[in-house]
C-alpha cells in the first residue's frame, strides 16, 4: 500500500493505493492520526485502491469519528473504484460517510 499526503490550508487529501487490509489499516491508521493537527476537512482518494477488507473500513470509522470530533470537521472519500463501491454498500458504509 502507498499512501500520498496533499496538505492545502485546513484541508488535508490522502490518497491511497494497493490494498487496505490487516496488515497495511495500522499504517493509515498512524498517518491519519498523525496528520489532522489543523485539519477541518479531511479526504480519503480511494481512486487506486484495489480492497478494502473490515480492517480498512475500521479505519474509515476511526477517521469518521476524529473529524467528528472537530468542530467544523468533515471527512468525504471520493474516487470508489466498483469493488470498493460494492463493500461500502454491502456494509451500510454509503449510508453513514459522504462519498463523492
Amino acid at each position: 500500500m502507498e499512501i500520498t499526503k496533499k496538505p492545502e490550508n485546513d484541508k488535508l487529501c490522502i490518497a491511497v493505493e494497493g490494498r487496505l487490509d490487516t496488515v497495511t489499516s495500522p499504517q493509515l491508521e498512524d498517518e491519519i492520526r498523525s496528520s489532522l493537527d489543523g485539519v477541518n476537512e479531511l479526504i480519503l482518494d480511494f481512486e487506486n485502491l484495489d480492497y478494502i477488507s473490515s480492517a480498512g473500513l475500521r479505519v474509515v470509522l476511526v477517521a469518521q469519528k476524529l473529524m467528528d470530533a472537530k468542530a467544523n470537521g468533515s471527512l468525504k472519500v471520493v474516487n470508489l473504484g466498483e469493488v470498493v463501491k460494492d463493500v461500502f454498500d454491502v456494509t451500510g458504509f454509503s449510508d453513514i460517510i459522504t462519498i463523492e
